[in-house]
């Protein structure tokens, strides 16, 4: 056990204002979170702590993030297209997410009774790793600025997180960052906006919920 990840379960992940506020979306489900770590760390995996999440490993290779979203907690599998998926149980986070799958739930009563579920993903997530099988490289998709390509490759959270958007956020984003003609200037917009995506906001979003306040 990584004592980094009972940190998170106690504070939040610290990407979003909301670290260690009545308003973190880690709050909400953590029974859900601690249920899914003792599967976890049953299943042989690793724990580690990356991009200020509880991250399960094996040999050092990312295999499962475990996460929560404002209306729902999951594990979300890096090479979930290649996994076989019986119960048709996996979810891709957006239209334009190729690789990564998550399972989904919104109550604990569900994430126990799945437990054999959960642990045949697991068990199939780890012989997709351990076969060396590795997914092919994403097809360039022309209105995603490679600036924020960089920083999905560099920050597999903030690429689930912007997938989880609805898609007229996603395309405020998108409009908003590919708009700066420099590189430079599009980095720093992704950078501003970062938490907000994090949280689940559009980019209008936090304005209007100050106003109501």
């Amino acid at each position: 056990m990584n004592p980094k990840v009972d940190h998170y379960f106690k504070n939040g992940c610290g990407r979003c204002p909301h670290y260690q506020t009545p308003a973190c979306k880690v709050y909400p489900w953590s029974d859900l979170l601690v249920q899914l770590r003792e599967y976890l760390l049953e299943s042989g995996l690793t724990e580690e702590f990356k991009w200020s999440q509880p991250c399960y490993t094996i040999n050092g290779k990312n295999v499962i993030i475990l996460t929560a979203y404002k209306d729902f907690t999951c594990l979300a599998f890096f090479k979930g297209s290649l996994m076989n998926d019986p119960e048709a149980r996996l979810i891709s986070p957006g239209e334009h997410s190729h690789h990564g799958r998550q399972l989904r739930w919104t109550t604990l009563a569900q994430v126990k009774g799945d437990r054999d579920v959960i642990m045949d993903y697991l068990a199939e997530a780890i012989r997709v790793e351990k076969a060396g099988l590795e997914v092919p490289p994403s097809p360039t998709i022309s209105e995603i600025p490679d600036e924020l390509q960089s920083a999905f490759n560099e920050d597999p959270p903030l690429e689930q997180a912007f997938y989880a958007l609805t898609p007229g956020r996603q395309r405020g984003y998108l409009i908003y960052i590919d708009q700066a003609k420099q590189s430079q200037t599009r980095i720093s917009r992704i950078e501003k906006y970062r938490s907000q995506i994090l949280s689940g906001l559009g980019m209008q979003d936090a304005y209007r919920l100050s106003q109501k306040k």
